[in-house]
């Protein structure tokens, strides 16, 4: 099962994430911070996810795959 975590406060509101996974994430519309809408989000995702952290300039993401 893969566990996705994002620390907002890390987040510097690229969209990158929302672009890769728009399944997975959202912006807040007020500040452009994403926001997490799947914390165990269908493994159908998970190259998506992976995607996304792996673009993340402020490093604000964190995915886990595991049994």
């Amino acid at each position: 099962m893969m566990k996705v975590t994002l620390d907002q406060d890390r987040c510097v509101a690229s969209g990158q994430c929302v672009m890769a996974a728009p399944e997975v994430f959202d912006q807040r519309d007020e500040d452009g911070v994403a926001v997490l809408l799947a914390t165990e989000p269908d493994p159908v995702h998970l190259e998506d996810v992976r995607q996304a952290a792996a673009v993340c300039p402020a490093v604000a993401i964190r995915v886990t795959a595991g049994d």
